[in-house]
């Protein structure tokens, strides 16, 4: 398939690698909220109104058979504190933009303009008036509640900017934010899990879309390289020779060897093996590359990841 910069045709990807791509940026969620939990999970008992309890406590000893991870060590930062909501909506405020972003190549994908994938009918709907249409319904009310939560997020920032020490009545309002960014999140993964598990996909529409654009144009570039041209000389040479195909409307992989050598002298043959979008692919195989190796190592790394 085509990978995009500024949503024009860039270079071949495969379409593993661009779904890891977004499995990397779930999986930061993941340790971010394991991460966060590590904070919130403080025990605040014994901290009273505000100034601690006169009564005997072993605090330490209720958070161990409660199972938090430590104490609050201030009672004051205890009972006003609300990072906790705040870091809690942040992480999840992140993870609703990761999936945002999802949504809409999911949403764009589905179009008949790109024709990449179909969407089980069960997450679309049609048209009140126009028959034809299937609307991306699960993909659009995840991108539209990402606005929510974040919005969440900067209510919490608000509510406490400008709070003495310690409680303050102000902080009524963490409940309504905090609890719906919870409920909002754990509706949307759910349903996103079902919806993935749906989708088909069009190899041969992303394989044709991959074969506009001169996406192999940067591949002739580093095949100039490697032959000795310094990289601003190739640039400009793949340039005029893009400019061709532009005018023979064809690929590169189209222009005869001779056209080809009247760009640079040090082209032969062998840059055919170059400009096709399998031998693009294969040449970038190493860690984090989008080679068919590479791809399949990715996965399998990602799945002992899972079950760890």
């Amino acid at each position: 398939m085509p990978g995009f910069t500024h949503l024009q045709i860039a270079q071949p990807v495969t379409f593993g690698h661009h779904l890891m791509a977004y499995y990397e940026m779930l999986q930061r969620d993941l340790t971010r909220f394991e991460d966060a939990r590590k904070r919130m999970n403080q025990l605040p008992l014994g901290s009273a109104a505000l100034a601690g309890t006169s009564y005997p406590i072993d605090r330490n000893k209720v958070a161990k058979k409660l199972k938090f991870d430590g104490l609050c060590e201030n009672s004051i930062d205890a009972v006003s504190d609300r990072d906790f909501a705040i870091e809690f909506t942040f992480v999840a405020s992140l993870l609703m933009t990761h999936l945002s972003r999802f949504s809409e190549e999911l949403i764009m994908w589905s179009s008949p303009m790109f024709g990449f994938v179909e969407i089980a009918d069960r997450f679309c709907t049609g048209s009140s008036i126009m028959p034809q249409k299937k609307n991306p319904d699960v993909p659009e009310l995840v991108r539209g509640k990402t606005g929510r939560v974040t919005g969440h997020l900067m209510s919490l920032l608000m509510l406490m900017k400008a709070q003495p020490l310690a409680y303050n009545k102000d902080n009524q309002e963490d409940k309504e934010p905090l609890f719906d960014t919870a409920n909002t999140i754990l509706d949307v993964l759910t349903i996103y899990a079902d919806m993935l598990k749906s989708i088909s996909v069009n190899e041969k529409n992303m394989k044709e879309a991959a074969l506009k654009g001169y996406a192999t144009a940067t591949d002739l570039a580093d095949y100039l390289v490697i032959k000795g041209v310094a990289f601003r000389d190739a640039h400009e040479i793949v340039a005029k020779a893009v400019n061709a195909s532009i005018k023979k409307k064809c690929d590169l992989s189209e222009l005869k060897i001779d056209e080809l050598k009247k760009f640079s002298k040090v082209i032969s043959s062998d840059v055919y093996s170059y400009l096709t979008l399998e031998g693009s692919i294969k040449s970038r195989n190493h860690i984090g590359g989008t080679s068919f190796e590479q791809v399949k190592k990715s996965i399998e790394k990602a799945k002992k990841r899972l079950k760890q």
